[in-house]
């Protein structure tokens, strides 16, 4: 069978297929992209510079590390404290259905095209190349500004033991962040492993600590089971009273919800620096259901468990009456330590939260990279900005994107809260508003006859789950500044609804500058760079390695279950061809 089809209109034809030998992968400008003359050549597994180097186990655990923050363990008490523990548990079980259905939709224009700067180039390529220039700014502006708040809430987590001079914290993150990104993708994929390793040890540490107190294992042999949840009751009153305040609670808990799930875009950013995208980064997309599921919904539902909404430490930290806002003294979960009288424990959480917050900033700086330069490769950013090292690392837009930690020295003046807060509200609105780009891929296969069964991979309840998510997405847009209404102020007004200003405004200026057009369903460019990522896929010799199989290669193990392939690991026929070619050359 051949590697690829150049073209599905051919095939519409009757046109036989047409495929690419491997050895084709060592011609530098047979798939080059577009503006090739001006892109330097690559190492030919992309059309540009990148180089595919993060294997299974690192995909997984980047993926998992993108979708736990800091707030699924601190910043979720805010939602119990408005909407209760009904309305928590409600609202993240629904926002984390509705991100499901933008994983399904996203999964197949991903994995069908992983290519650098994941679904915002997609977004203009098959939608509008202004509506790709205003959805890559707002995602890049996003992410940069992920950073500073990551740098301050480090700060402020750091400050349950000691404080700690406000200026140094963010001059020791960046000069690691700088380390760890400037260096081969190799190596950020490997500090990332080991990070998000431990965020997935604290929440089920967490998630154990909440079933064993609840049944009657803590100092006081309370079994208190789901005690809070009847009193002081389920759903919370917030900002009015009776059914409206219990509907405002819930609004509370949506918008913590919104802040909180998030993942499906930082696997994207990834795929065109991942090995087998077509294998590794689908497998990676499938975890994200039961991830939601495990990690976000278990979650809330332990939160509201653990504390009652009205928990007197919860309320004054957040009526700013008590300090420890934005710590671990903050968390819920340490608040129901303390309250069961138990210690050592809360020092744990916060030191986890340490390497749960520096790994988050550090995904933020990859992606805000990796966005600048895909929409470089577009043209949608200055064409010096395609430059990358020998190693695979797009060098100008790293240097753009370390400007951003500095916005984390404002903490300085400011007080680490007051700038934690302002980010929190600016960053939030930006992020939701790029999950709406979504839709559009469906109607360019649908248009161009393509069946969707000939994709790499099809999600389910297509098109409606795209329809169901657009809608969904479209409403928490626009409601989300809902508190600024009653009583109207212009301050927080602006600080929820920048970001969703700022996008039209940059999707108008790119349309009258360019003067483009919407992209015609019938002429949307579906093969583009697929012929070298089908090529790339069909050079491989080994089969695809498990993440339970890489897992045992770090003890030395994995050689055993591949016995076949004498322990060798992703192979391929361009790399063998030339060791052969050396030792025919040598006798």
């Amino acid at each position: 069978m051949g590697i690829l089809d150049f073209s599905w209109n051919e095939k519409k034809r009757g046109s036989e297929e047409a495929s690419v030998s491997p050895d084709a992968l060592n011609a530098p400008d047979v798939y080059a992209g577009r503006d090739s003359d001006e892109i330097q050549e690559g190492v030919h597994e992309n059309a540009d510079q990148l180089h595919r180097r993060l294997g299974n186990r690192q995909i997984q655990l980047i993926a998992i590390g993108g979708s736990i923050g800091t707030a699924l363990f601190v910043s979720i008490g805010s939602g119990l404290h408005h909407g209760g523990p009904g309305s928590l548990f409600i609202a993240y079980t629904i926002y984390a259905i509705m991100l499901g259905f933008v994983n399904n939709c996203i999964t197949e224009m991903t994995v069908l095209m992983p290519v650098s700067g994941g679904f915002v180039r997609l977004a203009g390529e098959w939608v509008d190349e202004a509506f790709g220039f205003a959805a890559g700014w707002n995602f890049f502006l996003y992410e940069a500004l992920l950073i500073p708040f990551e740098i301050t809430a480090l700060t402020t987590v750091l400050g349950f033991w000691v404080v700690v001079p406000p200026w140094s914290v963010p001059i020791a993150a960046i000069i690691l962040y700088a380390a760890l990104n400037v260096l081969a993708v190799r190596v950020y994929g490997e500090a990332e492993f080991w990070l998000s390793g431990g965020k997935v040890i604290l929440i089920f540490m967490l998630f154990l600590f909440t079933f064993v107190t609840m049944v009657g294992g803590n100092p006081h042999h309370d079994a208190y089971g789901f005690r809070y949840w009847s009193n002081p009751g389920s759903f919370a009153e917030y900002m009015s009273t009776g059914t409206l305040g219990r509907f405002e609670g819930f609004l509370g808990a949506l918008w913590s919800a919104s802040f909180t799930v998030v993942g499906p875009e930082y696997i994207s950013m990834v795929a065109a620096e991942a090995k087998r995208p077509r294998i590794y980064i689908k497998n990676a997309f499938k975890t994200v259901y039961w991830r939601f599921g495990l990690f976000f919904i278990l979650g809330a539902l332990a939160v509201g468990i653990v504390i009652p909404y009205n928990d007197t430490t919860l309320t004054d930290i957040l009526g700013g009456k008590a300090g420890g806002s934005g710590t671990a003294a903050a968390s819920p979960y340490v608040i129901a330590m303390t309250n069961l009288g138990i210690t050592i424990f809360p020092d744990i959480v916060n030191a986890l939260l340490v390497t749960s917050i520096f790994s988050a900033g550090n995904s933020y700086t990859y992606c805000a990279t990796r966005t600048l330069y895909g929409m470089a490769l577009e043209g949608r950013a200055p064409k010096v900005l395609r430059k990358c090292t020998k190693n695979g690392v797009p060098v100008y837009c790293f240097a753009i994107v370390m400007i951003f930690p500095c916005l984390s020295f404002l903490q300085v003046g400011s007080g680490s809260q007051v700038v934690l807060n302002w980010l929190i509200a600016l960053i939030t609105a930006g992020g939701v508003i790029d999950y709406i780009v979504i839709i559009f891929f469906y109607r360019a296969l649908k248009a161009q006859g393509i069946p969707r069964s000939s994709l790499p991979y099809t999600g389910w309840f297509q098109p409606y789950s795209a329809y169901i998510g657009l809608a969904w997405m479209t409403c928490i847009v626009f409601t989300y500044g809902y508190s600024s209404f009653t009583p109207w102020s212009v301050s927080t007004f602006f600080s929820y609804y920048t970001m969703v200003i700022v996008s039209p405004v940059l999707f108008i200026f790119w349309k009258l500058v360019k003067r483009t057009k919407f992209v015609k369903a019938t002429e949307a460019d579906l093969m583009w760079e697929r012929p070298i990522i089908d090529a790339y896929e069909e050079s491989f010799i080994d089969p695809p390695v498990g993440f339970w199989t890489e897992m045992l290669d770090l003890v030395g193990l994995g050689r055993f279950i591949t016995k076949e392939t004498g322990g060798h690991r992703d192979r391929r026929r361009s790399s063998v061809a030339e060791v052969e070619g050396r030792r025919m050359s040598a006798k």
